[in-house]
């Protein structure tokens, strides 16, 4: 209740009473009931809200920043920060879970006004304009067969044929609607294969025939940013033909281990209840496994090793650099075991851990439950390699979108 009402207090001055009733299907006494307690709001109005009425308010002036962008399936907004530490400014985001939410929100509070739920029933018109599109969408299987939307720009489209059903498509209609100078997709690296490498073929298809977008991808493991091998394909787009290479990346000279992220527990961090507790910040003993737990997991492991298979868990040391964390961490922590030493019982990494894991920093805000903030860091991505690649991609963006900048850069090369 306390997030639709803080919505509506955004919003009074710039609509009345009987226009903030009728946008949302009420009338203007239950909306005065909401207001003073009386009554509250039903779950969905924060969406509601945000989706009829936020989208056609200011949302920043592009003086105020280098470029805006949107952030859609934002998980908790890892690659917004990357985008953000490059002067850029998000000027909308899309994310469904509301546990995710709850985290991208405590970490990014000014976005209360411009998060959309469901990026399916968002209007593609109602989105501000930007300049790049950020996405880590979802992998789904694409149906050739697909029900064409026949109005998509006012003629059939061959990506609503072949994407329609997909949460791509949802990338592929803000960017035939918004045209934005640049966008960042992000994916496991499987998507390259996936479904016989006719998901790949149909994105392809999309974005540089259907769209006419200039694009590059490439795999990059995020352990030359984090010890952790993470995997994840990102492909380019540029509105224009561009220099842009992933061979322009930097990358670190020494490569982190887990010694990096792990707490240290001597005392030289604070406590940060619940995860470490006690004048050294020791972890806290809930993150060592069970007796029980500990016992499965080893003889699983020993059944697949006389199988000749490769399946068990992950045991790792202050020098190892761990597999990829997934959002199932929840559920064993068995992919990144930390050892605690011989004869003892390994642990599971605490949340701070995961989230060094993935590069944020140590004020990055955890508001859930260990379970949720596991799967949220499962599904996040590597930021610093976000960073690097917003880096190398800032130039080419303000090219297209600062004129001056284009014409100094073609006398140069005259």
């Amino acid at each position: 209740m306390h997030d639709v009402l803080q919505l509506l207090a955004s919003l009074r001055g710039r609509y009345n009473q009987t226009e903030l009733a009728g946008a949302l299907g009420i009338t203007t006494r239950t909306l005065r009931r909401w207001e003073t307690g009386e009554t509250e709001p039903p779950p969905y109005t924060a969406d509601a809200i945000r989706q009829r009425l936020m989208p056609l308010a200011d949302v920043g002036k592009k003086e105020d920043c280098d470029f805006r962008f949107i952030d859609l399936f934002a998980g908790i907004g890892g690659i917004r920060m990357a985008f953000e530490a490059h002067g850029g400014r998000c000027v909308f985001t899309s994310e469904w879970n509301s546990w995710a939410q709850k985290t991208y929100l405590a970490n990014f509070p000014e976005s209360a006004h411009t998060l959309a739920g469901d990026i399916t029933s968002v209007d593609e018109h109602d989105i501000p304009d930007h300049d790049v599109l950020l996405a880590g969408f979802p992998c789904q299987p694409f149906s050739i067969a697909g029900v064409s939307k026949k109005n998509a720009l006012g003629r059939a489209h061959g990506f609503a044929d072949e994407t329609q059903g997909t949460l791509f498509f949802d990338v592929a209609r803000i960017i035939a609607a918004k045209r934005p100078a640049a966008f960042l997709l992000e994916n496991v690296k499987n998507l390259v294969s996936h479904d016989k490498g006719n998901t790949f073929r149909v994105i392809r298809k999309v974005l540089e025939e259907e769209l006419g977008y200039h694009i590059t991808f490439k795999v990059v493991d995020g352990a030359h940013f984090v010890p952790q091998h993470r995997e994840r394909i990102l492909i380019v787009g540029f509105r224009e033909k561009t220099d842009f290479s992933f061979d322009d990346l930097k990358f670190p000279a020494h490569r982190l281990t887990m010694k990096d992220i792990l707490h240290p527990q001597d005392g030289s961090e604070e406590p940060e209840s619940h995860y470490t507790v006690g004048p050294k910040a020791k972890v806290d003993a809930r993150y060592t496994l069970t007796p029980k737990l500990w016992a499965y997991l080893q003889a699983y492991a020993a059944k697949h090793r006389a199988a000749g298979n490769g399946f068990g868990f992950g045991l790792v040391g202050p020098d190892s650099v761990s597999r990829t964390l997934s959002a199932r961490y929840y559920k064993d922590g068995s992919e990144i075991l930390v050892s605690q030493g011989p004869r003892r019982r390994p642990r599971r990494l605490t949340p701070r851990e995961c989230a060094r894991l993935m590069g944020l920093p140590d004020d990055f805000v955890i508001p859930v439950s260990d379970t949720q903030a596991y799967k949220q860091f499962g599904n996040s991505v590597v930021m610093p390699v976000m960073r690097e690649v917003a880096r190398v991609m800032k130039p080419r963006i303000m090219e297209l979108i600062v004129p001056e900048l284009a014409k100094q850069k073609s006398l140069l090369a005259a």
